[in-house]
């Protein structure tokens, strides 16, 4: 891999899009030269990158000629069709969606977890679902210390994590509300604004959703932990940016909240936010626009034995997808 790369983002003007290209200018990534990508509807579009202005390409079979590293993050069903013709114009992928994140093939990589499985890509690397990132930044570094069982959790995610109509559709029933209008809605099966909906992906026959079981699939693979078991509920609330999920873990040794505050404290990328007699845990805006992810309400479960009970936050465009990827970048560089 050259040391300054030809980079591609595909994608490039979707809200997961821009924040890869300002994390590459913010972390300094040796890019040579950036190829911004899209669909044909967005070809045209002007986005700035270290003081210049790029103007986004129309995505085709032959947008990879001299790109090193592209950046995917324009659904599954265009992962699927451009990134194996990617790879077979000798660029490497980190792809942001699902489609190749349960490949056997593929690694799926959270950089601070699992950042030597990268050396056994073929061509295509996975980022995990944004949920799962952020739960593991807290969970993983538990698991080393105390070998982690099963988890009980549910996330509060954010309407970022579906896309720029949403956080359109938020603005515009809170104003309608305010306005006294009547409330209308697209994007959600019902009124999102001061709301909660536990439905986030499709439903499927065991009642959970394909999101609620990302956690379970994902993390097996992420924390090399087969046996890993997680019953989640997933719910979509009406905050704009950054995920939150309360975990109830329960582990194979016995859990002090001393040693896991400590763990907790050396854990790469995380920062613990936890002083209840002053009403610091973490919030979802203060991690917002923020690398690290957050946790606190940390508390020896009630009902689980060798149980932890915390509450952990994270940017899901950030950690949860462009960072993530970014990271996986820097480290195909090393």
């Amino acid at each position: 891999m050259k040391q300054n790369p030809h980079v591609a983002i595909v994608g490039a003007s979707g809200a997961v899009g821009v924040e890869m290209i300002q994390t590459l200018e913010r972390r300094g990534f040796p890019v040579e030269r950036l190829s911004l990508l899209a669909s044909s509807r967005s070809a045209g579009k002007k986005l700035r990158f270290r003081g210049d202005e790029l103007v986004v390409g129309e995505l085709t079979e032959s947008s990879f000629k001299d790109v090193d590293i592209a950046l995917f993050s324009a659904g599954g069903g265009i992962s699927k069709e451009f990134a194996p013709l990617a790879v077979r114009s000798g660029c490497v992928v980190v792809d942001n969606s699902s489609a190749f994140r349960m490949d056997p093939e593929v690694p799926l990589v959270v950089p601070e977890i699992n950042p030597q499985d990268v050396e056994n890509h073929r061509g295509i690397l996975a980022n995990p679902n944004c949920t799962t990132a952020i739960t593991l930044m807290a969970l993983h570094p538990l698991h080393q210390a105390f070998g982690v069982k099963r988890v009980f959790a549910s996330s509060y995610q954010a309407v970022s994590g579906t896309g720029a109509q949403a956080i359109a559709e938020l603005e515009n029933q809170v104003q309608q509300i305010a306005n006294k209008e009547t409330v209308t809605w697209e994007v959600y099966p019902h009124q999102i604004a001061f709301n909660v909906l536990p439905h986030v992906d499709d439903f499927l026959e065991s009642g959970y959703t394909r999101e609620e079981m990302k956690l379970e699939n994902e993390g097996r693979k992420i924390m090399g932990h087969p046996g890993f078991r997680a019953s989640v509920t997933c719910v979509r609330v009406p905050v704009f940016r950054a995920h939150a999920i309360a975990v109830s873990a329960e582990f194979e040794k016995v859990v002090s909240l001393e040693s896991a505050r400590e763990i907790l404290d050396g854990a790469p990328g995380l920062d613990v936010v936890d002083d209840t007699s002053c009403s610091k845990y973490p919030l979802p805006l203060n991690a917002s626009g923020k690398d690290h992810c957050e946790v606190g309400r940390l508390r020896l479960d009630c009902a689980l034995e060798n149980g932890l009970c915390f509450w952990v936050a994270g940017d899901q465009l950030l950690k949860g997808a462009a960072l993530n990827a970014v990271q996986i970048a820097e480290l195909l560089l090393r």
